[in-house]
């Protein structure tokens, strides 16, 4: 039994996420979780909501209420959500958390020591209009670099260039809208990154096995002229961890905050401590610290690729720089962007389905399966209805849904609901057992190495084998003059069952309990052995006939979501 750490990159407070944000971390996470476990391996799956920085502060003002209680609100709302979606986190923590406020101050003292934070007299842009400072999110403006007009003040999420404030062209407010900016004098406090460059070179270099997307990015910033670079972790806002050497106070930085980028994936490691202190765990440093255990653990993190940068040198850079025996992540699983509809997804711009509402409209399983067999993997993908409507109705319907429908109904119309007394198998099942104990070593191959959307074509290919089975043997036909044969082709199918819901169980994980329940199955182990998992139910045990696992999309209905959701949410 391996142990593996996993951490989704964490979403922002300021509203329900979309669909993109979900198939671009939390999804696939939960996937890898969930197999990993099914496998029998130790699991730390953890997740939290990034709680600080001015986003924060204007959503609650918007809402009228203090930027604490919206926080904590919203926590509630996107916990709530996130168990609709099935995401089986073993803690979804806060980065608000009084646990991440002291690691924060204890990186930065430490990174403080060994003379990595330089203080900087600088200039940052001052909105009149706003009658503050704007963080470099709310600033926006054309990228220098590739033309985008939507560029922000740190990055452009069209390029991923890493940018200053006072690179963009026509720069504009993002609260209020004014163009009256101006360039202020502030001092803030910098990572100095650059010195770090040589580890950080020789750290991804290490890793072989990383995504092209990952190494690709991470190369791109750390081996460009402007690439990396000392980057501010303090900002003038209220709301965040205030600025402190571990329990001291920082001269000259009464009043400012750590920036949300550098707070934020310090929250992985606390949130390992807040699941100690919420009872659910125990002993978090095994996990997280190489002197305490943790060298051997598996840390994977899952992230859509404008967060790559950070998670490949700027987090890096905090975990070195300390010099303390803190876990590194061994794999970075990134994703491109699922796109809607001819445009793309915006949480800021209301525009896509908005997690909250497609629970409104269907069960998890449907989006899921979606989602995770259309993962954006190598290139951006596209959500549309007709697609979404095609794979639910064929896959899920079609052939998982028919084939369980199928074999149970037989069973009950013809031998009651018991597995049927019957013989040993046959050619044809034989044949099947060495056709499925190929694609699960397949579909285990792709598990393992994080291939999600040709692990999901590998577990449509194991169902497909159950009903292109049924239609062969069909024995509904065979019952008429072989009733023996026909009863052990019934107990294959039905032992069929079982094994669908132990695979199926990471992408669909309440269909595969309904199997598992319809077929009193409660110690259902992964399938090591096809042959013996497709003898697991014995003459004479009894099962109940599920009810219809997956329903179809109708014409109609899609046509009514393609129309409601056409527009912007507000």
């Amino acid at each position: 039994m391996a142990r593996h750490l996993i951490t989704s990159a964490i979403p922002y407070i300021n509203g329900i996420k979309h669909l993109g944000n979900l198939v671009g971390s939390q999804l696939p996470a939960d996937l890898y979780a969930r197999y990993l476990r099914g496998r029998g391996h130790e699991v730390l799956f953890l997740c939290a909501t990034d709680e600080h920085g001015t986003p924060a502060e204007l959503a609650a003002a918007k809402a009228g209420k203090p930027v604490a209680d919206y926080c904590a609100e919203m926590h509630v709302v996107q916990a709530k959500i996130a168990e609709g979606f099935r995401l089986s986190f073993d803690h979804f923590g806060r980065s608000s958390s009084d646990r991440n406020k002291a690691l924060t101050q204890h990186f930065a003292g430490r990174l403080a020591e060994n003379d990595l934070i330089r203080e900087v007299s600088e200039k940052q842009m001052y909105s009149h209009a706003d009658g503050r400072y704007l963080p470099d999110r709310y600033i926006e403006g054309t990228c220098p670099n590739c033309g985008f007009d939507s560029a922000r003040g740190d990055q452009c999420d069209n390029c991923t260039k890493q940018l200053d404030p006072v690179d963009l062209i026509n720069p504009h407010s993002t609260i209020s809208g004014s163009t009256d900016l101006e360039m202020r004098e502030t001092k803030h406090l910098y990572l100095r990154q650059t010195a770090m460059k040589d580890q950080l070179d020789t750290w991804i270099d290490s890793k072989t096995d990383w995504p092209v997307l990952t190494t690709s990015i991470a190369k791109k910033w750390l081996r460009d002229g402007d690439g990396l670079q000392d980057r501010g972790i303090t900002r003038d806002l209220d709301w965040g961890v205030p600025v402190k050497k571990g329990d001291a106070d920082w001269p000259g930085m009464e009043g400012k905050v750590f920036y949300v980028w550098f707070d934020a994936p310090i929250e992985y490691i606390a949130c390992a401590q807040e699941w100690v202190d919420a009872g659910k765990g125990a002993d978090w440093e095994r996990w997280w610290r190489t002197d305490k255990g943790a060298e051997d653990v598996t840390y994977t993190q899952f992230m859509g690729k404008d967060n790559v940068p950070f998670h490949t040198l700027s987090f890096p850079s905090t975990i070195l720089g300390s010099g303390e025996p803190w876990k590194l992540v061994d794999y970075i699983k990134s994703f491109n962007y699922l796109n809607y509809d001819g445009g793309q997804f915006s949480t800021s711009r209301g525009r896509g389905v908005f997690m909250d509402q497609a629970l409104e409209i269907l069960p998890a399983d449907y989006w899921r399966w979606w989602l995770l067999s259309h993962a954006p993997e190598s290139s951006d993908s596209e959500f549309t209805w007709d697609n979404f409507q095609q794979s639910v109705n064929k896959d899920l319907a079609d052939v998982l849904g028919n084939f369980v429908s199928r074999i149970t109904k037989f069973c009950r119309s013809k031998f009651g609901e018991v597995v049927p007394e019957a013989g040993a198998y046959g050619d044809k099942e034989q044949a099947v057992i060495a056709a499925l104990t190929e694609r699960l070593r397949a579909y285990e191959g792709f598990m393992d190495a994080i291939e999600v959307r040709k692990a999901a074509g590998e577990l449509r290919a194991i169902w497909v084998i159950g009903n292109e089975y049924l239609q062969d043997a069909a024995p509904w036909s065979t019952f008429k003059t072989d009733e023996a044969t026909a009863a052990a082709q019934v107990r294959f199918g039905l032992n069929l069952i079982g094994l669908y819901a132990v695979l199926s169980a990471p992408f669909i994980p309440d269909a595969a309990a309904t199997m598992l329940a319809a077929m009193k199955m409660d110690n259902a182990g992964w399938p090591e052995d096809i042959a013996a998992a497709l003898n697991a139910l014995p003459a004479g045990h009894a099962f109940e006939v599920p009810e219809n696992l997956f329903r179809k999309i109708s014409d109609e209905e899609r046509e009514e979501w393609q129309t409601r959701f056409a527009g912007v949410r507000t």
